[in-house]
């Protein structure tokens, strides 16, 4: 974990010398960044749309043989990181609201009426010995969460710190669904608000990322944290690689 971190921070050091990033090259990251964010959060959920199908759809062109609820987690999750985008560009300091604003936009086309409302009733994860807490601890948890996160886990690196927010908030499980794709949005929003590009958590480290969250939920943190550290590694490299 100390590895991965340490050779994050190389890159970020790095990277940060050679800004301001040009805006052409910044430009074309993000669409990129959009499209393989947008397939491999919603694959991860279960959504069968492939890498091209996803980019055909956000440049609204219809895709047949696909579901519309399938074809609108897409363009559900492109406005989520539209706002994510802005969030970070204005500052926007994390609290509840925002984080229930993040799952609305998650939601928006095929959960409307769950959008932004926390469970009113007991949620299982697939797979995992972890219980979520009962409903009617979500609200005070979810408080604690954007506490601790603005306060305490201020004192964590990063990376570190992203991680937990992602952890903790799958943890809580706080939404009736979409909580894996609003996870890996606060993920991003927190590396993004410490000055790091935007990462995606692809489909073929599912395994993987499913067991380290397992780890954390009783108390092992270290394997996320090393996941993380590693697909940090993968954006900064392709950032400095796009620059030259």
């Amino acid at each position: 974990m100390i590895l991965i971190i340490s050779r994050a921070e190389i890159l970020k050091v790095k990277l940060d010398s050679l800004r301001p990033l040009p805006a052409v090259v910044v430009d074309r990251l993000r669409e990129v960044y959009v499209v393989d964010a947008t397939h491999h959060s919603t694959a991860l959920e279960g959504n069968t749309l492939t890498l091209q199908e996803t980019r055909l759809v956000l440049e609204g062109i219809t895709v047949g043989g696909k579901s519309l609820r399938e074809l609108n987690e897409i363009l559900d999750h492109k406005e989520a990181l539209d706002y994510l985008a802005a969030c970070v560009q204005r500052e926007i300091p994390v609290t509840e609201g925002l984080i229930r604003e993040i799952h609305s936009l998650v939601l928006r086309r095929t959960y409307q009426e769950w959008a932004g409302k926390y469970r009113k009733g007991q949620v299982w994860i697939s797979g995992s010995k972890h219980q979520p807490p009962v409903a009617g601890d979500v609200p005070d948890l979810m408080h604690q969460l954007v506490a601790d996160f603005n306060d305490k886990a201020q004192d964590l690196h990063p990376i570190h710190r992203a991680a937990w927010l992602h952890w903790q908030f799958v943890n809580i499980h706080p939404f009736p669904d979409g909580n894996g794709r609003t996870a890996r949005l606060l993920l991003n929003l927190s590396l993004m608000r410490d000055g790091y590009p935007p990462v995606v958590i692809t489909t073929d480290m599912r395994d993987r990322y499913i067991d380290a969250l397992e780890k954390a939920h009783f108390d092992n943190l270290e394997p996320f944290i090393q996941l993380s550290g590693e697909v940090v590694v993968t954006s900064l490299e392709r950032y400095i690689a796009a620059i030259g």
